[in-house]
Protein backbone atom coordinates (compact mmCIF):
# COMPACT_ATOMS: atom_id res chain seq x y z
CA UNK A 1 0.00 0.00 0.00
CA UNK A 2 1.32 3.51 -1.09
CA UNK A 3 1.58 6.02 1.72
CA UNK A 4 -0.61 8.97 2.39
CA UNK A 5 0.27 11.97 2.27
CA UNK A 6 -1.62 15.33 3.24
CA UNK A 7 -0.91 18.37 1.50
CA UNK A 8 -2.61 21.55 2.87
CA UNK A 9 -2.57 25.10 1.06
CA UNK A 10 -4.49 27.78 1.52
CA UNK A 11 -4.32 29.01 -1.82
CA UNK A 12 -5.91 27.88 -4.80
CA UNK A 13 -3.67 25.08 -5.77
CA UNK A 14 -4.34 24.66 -9.62
CA UNK A 15 -2.64 28.49 -9.93
CA UNK A 16 0.26 27.97 -7.10
CA UNK A 17 2.70 27.17 -9.41
CA UNK A 18 5.08 26.14 -5.93
CA UNK A 19 2.86 23.95 -4.54
CA UNK A 20 1.78 22.09 -7.88
CA UNK A 21 5.56 21.01 -8.62
CA UNK A 22 6.02 20.18 -5.06
CA UNK A 23 2.89 17.86 -5.87
CA UNK A 24 4.48 16.30 -8.96
CA UNK A 25 7.42 14.94 -6.29
CA UNK A 26 4.85 14.25 -3.45
CA UNK A 27 3.06 11.85 -6.02
CA UNK A 28 5.99 10.12 -6.39
CA UNK A 29 6.27 8.70 -3.46
CA UNK A 30 2.40 8.23 -2.47
CA UNK A 31 -1.12 8.93 -3.10
CA UNK A 32 -1.88 12.46 -2.38
CA UNK A 33 -4.68 14.31 -0.27
CA UNK A 34 -4.57 17.80 -1.21
CA UNK A 35 -6.60 20.49 1.16
CA UNK A 36 -7.20 23.97 -0.18
CA UNK A 37 -8.94 26.62 -2.32
CA UNK A 38 -9.99 25.86 -5.91
CA UNK A 39 -10.52 22.67 -8.42
CA UNK A 40 -8.24 19.15 -7.92
CA UNK A 41 -4.76 19.64 -8.72
CA UNK A 42 -3.85 17.02 -11.66
CA UNK A 43 -1.29 15.00 -9.19
CA UNK A 44 -3.74 14.13 -6.90
CA UNK A 45 -5.36 11.54 -5.81
CA UNK A 46 -8.53 13.31 -4.13
CA UNK A 47 -8.96 16.78 -3.06
CA UNK A 48 -10.54 18.85 -0.31
CA UNK A 49 -12.31 22.30 -1.63
CA UNK A 50 -12.37 24.62 0.99
CA UNK A 51 -14.70 27.19 0.49
CA UNK A 52 -12.45 30.49 -1.23
CA UNK A 53 -15.02 32.77 0.51
CA UNK A 54 -13.84 31.55 3.69
CA UNK A 55 -10.50 33.63 5.01
CA UNK A 56 -7.02 31.30 6.35
CA UNK A 57 -6.60 34.13 9.10
CA UNK A 58 -8.76 34.63 11.66
CA UNK A 59 -10.19 37.44 10.50
CA UNK A 60 -13.60 37.22 12.30
CA UNK A 61 -14.75 39.53 15.11
CA UNK A 62 -13.44 37.35 18.09
CA UNK A 63 -10.74 36.11 16.17
CA UNK A 64 -9.40 39.80 16.13
CA UNK A 65 -10.16 40.33 20.00
CA UNK A 66 -8.01 37.31 20.56
CA UNK A 67 -5.20 38.81 18.31
CA UNK A 68 -5.56 42.26 20.01
CA UNK A 69 -4.69 40.63 23.64
CA UNK A 70 -3.05 38.23 21.97
CA UNK A 71 -4.34 34.75 22.97
CA UNK A 72 -2.79 32.82 20.64
CA UNK A 73 -2.59 29.25 21.78
CA UNK A 74 -6.64 29.53 21.26
CA UNK A 75 -6.50 31.29 17.91
CA UNK A 76 -4.50 28.23 16.24
CA UNK A 77 -7.30 26.47 14.52
CA UNK A 78 -9.71 29.07 14.70
CA UNK A 79 -9.53 30.87 11.38
CA UNK A 80 -12.78 30.16 9.34
CA UNK A 81 -10.64 28.18 6.43
CA UNK A 82 -8.72 25.98 9.10
CA UNK A 83 -11.74 25.56 10.86
CA UNK A 84 -13.42 23.96 7.92
CA UNK A 85 -10.45 22.46 6.46
CA UNK A 86 -10.18 20.35 10.28
CA UNK A 87 -13.82 19.58 9.86
CA UNK A 88 -12.69 17.86 5.81
CA UNK A 89 -9.82 15.80 7.37
CA UNK A 90 -11.32 14.90 10.65
CA UNK A 91 -11.04 11.24 11.60
CA UNK A 92 -8.76 10.14 8.67
CA UNK A 93 -4.90 9.41 8.96
CA UNK A 94 -1.66 9.77 7.30
CA UNK A 95 1.33 8.76 7.01
CA UNK A 96 3.15 12.44 6.15
CA UNK A 97 1.80 15.57 6.66
CA UNK A 98 3.20 18.63 4.21
CA UNK A 99 1.75 22.56 5.50
CA UNK A 100 2.68 25.39 3.31
CA UNK A 101 3.11 28.38 5.10
CA UNK A 102 3.20 28.88 8.51
CA UNK A 103 -0.72 29.45 8.77
CA UNK A 104 -0.77 26.08 7.95
CA UNK A 105 1.31 24.41 10.75
CA UNK A 106 -0.98 24.31 13.42
CA UNK A 107 -3.53 22.09 11.56
CA UNK A 108 -0.95 19.61 10.19
CA UNK A 109 0.71 19.04 13.12
CA UNK A 110 -3.52 18.95 14.36
CA UNK A 111 -3.87 16.51 11.82
CA UNK A 112 -0.72 14.49 11.72
CA UNK A 113 -1.88 12.13 14.53
CA UNK A 114 2.24 11.35 15.05
CA UNK A 115 3.51 11.43 11.70
CA UNK A 116 6.00 13.68 10.07
CA UNK A 117 5.46 17.43 9.07
CA UNK A 118 7.32 18.84 6.60
CA UNK A 119 6.64 22.63 6.86
CA UNK A 120 7.61 24.45 3.50
CA UNK A 121 7.66 28.06 4.78
CA UNK A 122 8.03 29.67 1.13
CA UNK A 123 8.70 32.78 2.43
CA UNK A 124 9.75 34.54 5.83
CA UNK A 125 5.80 34.07 7.85
CA UNK A 126 6.55 36.83 10.11
CA UNK A 127 6.88 39.80 7.84
CA UNK A 128 4.14 38.11 4.96
CA UNK A 129 2.35 41.60 4.72
CA UNK A 130 4.26 43.47 7.12
CA UNK A 131 3.60 47.10 5.04
CA UNK A 132 -0.05 46.63 6.25
CA UNK A 133 -0.87 48.42 9.64
CA UNK A 134 -3.12 45.34 10.55
CA UNK A 135 -0.63 43.09 9.75
CA UNK A 136 2.18 44.42 11.77
CA UNK A 137 0.07 45.07 14.74
CA UNK A 138 -1.87 41.63 14.96
CA UNK A 139 -0.37 39.12 13.09
CA UNK A 140 2.78 39.14 12.53
CA UNK A 141 3.22 38.23 16.39
CA UNK A 142 0.81 35.63 15.96
CA UNK A 143 3.06 34.26 13.31
CA UNK A 144 6.21 34.50 15.04
CA UNK A 145 4.31 32.74 17.95
CA UNK A 146 3.41 29.95 15.24
CA UNK A 147 7.00 29.32 13.97
CA UNK A 148 8.14 29.40 17.63
CA UNK A 149 5.70 26.90 18.72
CA UNK A 150 5.97 24.52 15.74
CA UNK A 151 8.80 24.84 13.63
CA UNK A 152 11.15 22.89 16.57
CA UNK A 153 8.63 19.96 15.83
CA UNK A 154 8.81 19.63 12.17
CA UNK A 155 10.58 17.08 10.83
CA UNK A 156 11.19 19.15 7.74
CA UNK A 157 11.24 22.73 6.84
CA UNK A 158 12.36 24.10 3.51
CA UNK A 159 12.27 27.78 2.08
CA UNK A 160 12.58 29.44 -1.09
CA UNK A 161 16.37 30.79 -0.97
CA UNK A 162 19.29 30.72 1.10
CA UNK A 163 18.59 33.95 2.86
CA UNK A 164 15.49 33.36 3.92
CA UNK A 165 17.04 29.92 5.19
CA UNK A 166 19.37 32.36 7.32
CA UNK A 167 16.57 34.06 9.53
CA UNK A 168 14.79 31.03 10.23
CA UNK A 169 17.59 29.24 11.25
CA UNK A 170 18.58 32.89 13.77
CA UNK A 171 15.42 33.55 14.38
CA UNK A 172 14.07 30.09 14.92
CA UNK A 173 16.85 28.22 15.46
CA UNK A 174 15.66 25.36 13.04
CA UNK A 175 17.77 23.13 10.19
CA UNK A 176 16.25 24.49 6.64
CA UNK A 177 16.58 23.17 2.94
CA UNK A 178 16.30 25.53 0.18
CA UNK A 179 13.91 24.76 -1.96
CA UNK A 180 13.71 27.62 -4.91
CA UNK A 181 10.64 28.91 -6.82
CA UNK A 182 12.33 26.91 -10.03
CA UNK A 183 10.53 25.64 -12.93
CA UNK A 184 11.00 22.36 -14.78
CA UNK A 185 13.23 22.82 -17.81
CA UNK A 186 11.37 24.06 -21.42
CA UNK A 187 12.86 23.41 -24.45
CA UNK A 188 12.48 26.86 -26.08
CA UNK A 189 14.48 28.61 -28.04
CA UNK A 190 14.74 32.90 -27.47
CA UNK A 191 12.07 34.28 -29.99
CA UNK A 192 13.58 36.56 -33.06
CA UNK A 193 13.69 40.67 -31.83
CA UNK A 194 10.46 42.51 -33.20
CA UNK A 195 12.51 45.34 -35.49
CA UNK A 196 10.29 48.31 -34.29
CA UNK A 197 9.05 47.56 -30.61
CA UNK A 198 11.22 46.02 -27.20
CA UNK A 199 8.15 43.55 -26.11
CA UNK A 200 8.58 44.14 -22.41
CA UNK A 201 6.06 41.69 -20.36
CA UNK A 202 5.34 41.01 -16.55
CA UNK A 203 3.65 37.92 -14.97
CA UNK A 204 2.09 37.65 -11.74
CA UNK A 205 -0.75 38.52 -8.85
CA UNK A 206 -3.08 41.54 -9.17
CA UNK A 207 -2.80 42.46 -5.68
CA UNK A 208 -1.46 45.89 -3.94
CA UNK A 209 1.89 46.29 -3.17
CA UNK A 210 3.40 44.43 -6.21
CA UNK A 211 4.50 47.82 -7.80
CA UNK A 212 2.68 47.34 -10.86
CA UNK A 213 2.09 51.53 -10.70
CA UNK A 214 5.87 51.74 -11.41
CA UNK A 215 5.87 49.60 -13.88
CA UNK A 216 3.06 51.21 -15.96
CA UNK A 217 4.46 54.63 -15.51
CA UNK A 218 8.05 53.72 -16.02
CA UNK A 219 6.98 52.25 -19.66
CA UNK A 220 5.12 55.49 -20.28
CA UNK A 221 8.52 57.01 -19.81
CA UNK A 222 10.13 55.27 -22.58
CA UNK A 223 8.44 56.88 -25.27
CA UNK A 224 7.78 55.06 -28.90
CA UNK A 225 9.43 51.78 -29.77
CA UNK A 226 8.44 49.90 -26.19
CA UNK A 227 5.21 47.48 -25.26
CA UNK A 228 4.38 46.24 -21.95
CA UNK A 229 1.90 43.06 -21.24
CA UNK A 230 0.55 42.13 -18.40
CA UNK A 231 -0.32 38.40 -17.75
CA UNK A 232 -1.85 39.11 -14.20
CA UNK A 233 -4.23 36.29 -12.24
CA UNK A 234 -6.91 38.30 -10.24
CA UNK A 235 -6.89 39.32 -6.38
CA UNK A 236 -9.81 37.68 -4.22
CA UNK A 237 -11.35 41.26 -4.57
CA UNK A 238 -13.65 40.80 -7.68
CA UNK A 239 -11.17 42.59 -10.23
CA UNK A 240 -11.55 45.78 -8.35
CA UNK A 241 -7.42 46.27 -8.41
CA UNK A 242 -7.06 44.98 -11.84
CA UNK A 243 -9.43 47.81 -13.20
CA UNK A 244 -7.33 50.51 -11.36
CA UNK A 245 -4.24 49.31 -13.21
CA UNK A 246 -6.56 49.71 -16.42
CA UNK A 247 -7.27 52.90 -15.73
CA UNK A 248 -4.20 53.89 -15.31
CA UNK A 249 -2.63 52.61 -18.24
CA UNK A 250 -5.59 54.15 -20.49
CA UNK A 251 -3.53 56.96 -22.23
CA UNK A 252 -1.41 56.21 -25.35
CA UNK A 253 1.23 54.05 -23.31
CA UNK A 254 1.18 50.52 -25.28
CA UNK A 255 0.27 48.44 -22.08
CA UNK A 256 -1.96 45.54 -22.95
CA UNK A 257 -3.25 43.34 -19.92
CA UNK A 258 -3.86 39.56 -20.60
CA UNK A 259 -6.30 36.98 -18.94
CA UNK A 260 -3.85 34.74 -16.93
CA UNK A 261 -2.54 31.62 -18.05
CA UNK A 262 -1.86 28.65 -16.38
CA UNK A 263 1.58 27.85 -14.80
CA UNK A 264 2.48 25.19 -17.46
CA UNK A 265 1.89 27.20 -20.26
CA UNK A 266 3.25 30.31 -18.95
CA UNK A 267 6.87 30.03 -20.84
CA UNK A 268 5.78 29.43 -24.00
CA UNK A 269 3.81 32.14 -24.26
CA UNK A 270 6.35 34.50 -22.47
CA UNK A 271 8.55 33.32 -24.52
CA UNK A 272 7.46 35.95 -27.70
CA UNK A 273 8.30 38.80 -25.55
CA UNK A 274 12.26 40.32 -25.10
CA UNK A 275 12.38 41.67 -21.65
CA UNK A 276 10.80 40.50 -18.34
CA UNK A 277 10.80 43.36 -16.27
CA UNK A 278 9.66 43.23 -11.88
CA UNK A 279 10.26 46.34 -9.67
CA UNK A 280 9.52 46.02 -6.53
CA UNK A 281 10.53 48.41 -3.56
CA UNK A 282 11.67 46.58 -0.19
CA UNK A 283 8.66 47.24 2.10
CA UNK A 284 9.33 44.03 3.89
CA UNK A 285 12.38 41.80 4.11
CA UNK A 286 10.71 39.47 1.78
CA UNK A 287 10.42 42.07 -0.85
CA UNK A 288 14.51 42.38 -0.10
CA UNK A 289 15.20 39.09 -0.13
CA UNK A 290 12.87 37.83 -2.84
CA UNK A 291 13.81 35.20 -5.53
CA UNK A 292 10.61 34.54 -6.92
CA UNK A 293 8.49 32.61 -9.55
CA UNK A 294 8.74 35.05 -12.09
CA UNK A 295 12.44 35.07 -12.16
CA UNK A 296 12.54 31.46 -13.16
CA UNK A 297 9.64 31.69 -15.64
CA UNK A 298 11.56 34.60 -17.46
CA UNK A 299 14.49 32.63 -17.37
CA UNK A 300 12.53 29.22 -19.15
CA UNK A 301 10.96 31.69 -21.23
CA UNK A 302 14.49 32.63 -22.73
CA UNK A 303 14.02 36.68 -21.83
CA UNK A 304 16.37 39.15 -21.01
CA UNK A 305 15.67 40.19 -17.27
CA UNK A 306 15.31 43.75 -15.48
CA UNK A 307 14.45 43.33 -11.80
CA UNK A 308 15.05 46.09 -8.99
CA UNK A 309 18.21 45.25 -6.47
CA UNK A 310 17.82 42.10 -4.30
CA UNK A 311 20.58 39.83 -3.40
CA UNK A 312 19.55 36.73 -4.44
CA UNK A 313 18.10 37.69 -7.93
CA UNK A 314 20.90 40.45 -8.51
CA UNK A 315 23.79 37.78 -8.37
CA UNK A 316 21.84 35.44 -10.40
CA UNK A 317 21.40 38.13 -12.90
CA UNK A 318 24.93 39.43 -13.05
CA UNK A 319 26.56 35.69 -12.58
CA UNK A 320 24.68 34.47 -15.73
CA UNK A 321 24.53 38.00 -17.71
CA UNK A 322 21.02 37.70 -18.34
CA UNK A 323 20.31 41.89 -18.24
CA UNK A 324 20.34 44.50 -15.61
CA UNK A 325 19.80 45.27 -12.33
CA UNK A 326 18.54 49.03 -11.76
CA UNK A 327 19.93 51.86 -9.72
CA UNK A 328 16.90 51.88 -7.13
CA UNK A 329 12.95 51.44 -6.61
CA UNK A 330 12.07 54.07 -8.70
CA UNK A 331 9.98 54.21 -12.52
CA UNK A 332 12.90 56.66 -13.66
CA UNK A 333 15.60 54.13 -12.58
CA UNK A 334 13.23 51.25 -14.25
CA UNK A 335 13.52 53.49 -17.02
CA UNK A 336 16.44 54.35 -17.34
CA UNK A 337 18.17 50.87 -17.01
CA UNK A 338 15.56 49.40 -19.96
CA UNK A 339 16.87 52.48 -22.58
CA UNK A 340 20.01 51.71 -21.63
CA UNK A 341 19.37 47.57 -22.31
CA UNK A 342 20.07 47.62 -26.30
CA UNK A 343 19.15 45.30 -29.07
CA UNK A 344 21.90 43.80 -28.94
CA UNK A 345 22.42 43.42 -25.25
CA UNK A 346 18.86 41.82 -25.24
CA UNK A 347 19.74 39.60 -27.54
CA UNK A 348 22.69 38.18 -25.62
CA UNK A 349 21.02 38.21 -22.53
CA UNK A 350 18.18 35.68 -24.39
CA UNK A 351 20.84 33.72 -25.39
CA UNK A 352 22.46 33.82 -21.72
CA UNK A 353 18.58 32.98 -20.69
CA UNK A 354 18.94 30.17 -23.23
CA UNK A 355 22.20 28.68 -21.52
CA UNK A 356 21.87 28.86 -18.17
CA UNK A 357 18.18 27.60 -18.37
CA UNK A 358 18.70 23.69 -17.27
CA UNK A 359 21.18 24.84 -14.57
CA UNK A 360 18.40 27.11 -13.57
CA UNK A 361 15.37 24.83 -13.95
CA UNK A 362 13.61 23.10 -10.74
CA UNK A 363 15.97 19.42 -11.15
CA UNK A 364 17.91 20.54 -8.19
CA UNK A 365 15.07 21.43 -6.08
CA UNK A 366 13.00 18.45 -7.05
CA UNK A 367 16.06 16.71 -5.58
CA UNK A 368 16.22 18.41 -2.15
CA UNK A 369 12.31 17.45 -2.10
CA UNK A 370 13.29 13.85 -2.81
CA UNK A 371 15.95 13.35 -0.26
CA UNK A 372 13.10 15.07 2.45
CA UNK A 373 10.97 12.34 1.21
CA UNK A 374 12.92 9.33 1.35
CA UNK A 375 13.91 10.43 4.78
CA UNK A 376 10.49 11.26 6.56
CA UNK A 377 8.77 7.74 4.05
CA UNK A 378 11.52 5.35 4.58
CA UNK A 379 8.62 2.76 3.83
CA UNK A 380 7.96 4.79 0.38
Amino acid sequence: MRPRILCISFSDIKADARVLRQLDVLAEFGDVTTLGYGDKPDAAAEHLRIDSALPSLPQTLAGVALLAVRSYKHLELKAPAVRAAADLVAGRTFDLVVANEARALPLAHHVAGGAPVWGDMHEWAPEERVHVLSWRLLIKPFMTYVCAKYLPRTQAVTVVNDSIARLYEQEFGCTTATVRNARAFEELRPSAESPDTIRLVHSGAAVPGRNLEGMIQAVGMLGPGYSLDFYLVPARDGGTYLRVLESLASGPNKVTFHPPVSPAELPSVLNAYDVGIFSLPPQTRNHALMLPNKFFDFVQARLAIVFSPSPETSRLIERYDLGAVTEDFSPESLARTLKQLDRNRITTSKANAHASALELSSKVDEDTEREILRRLLPQA
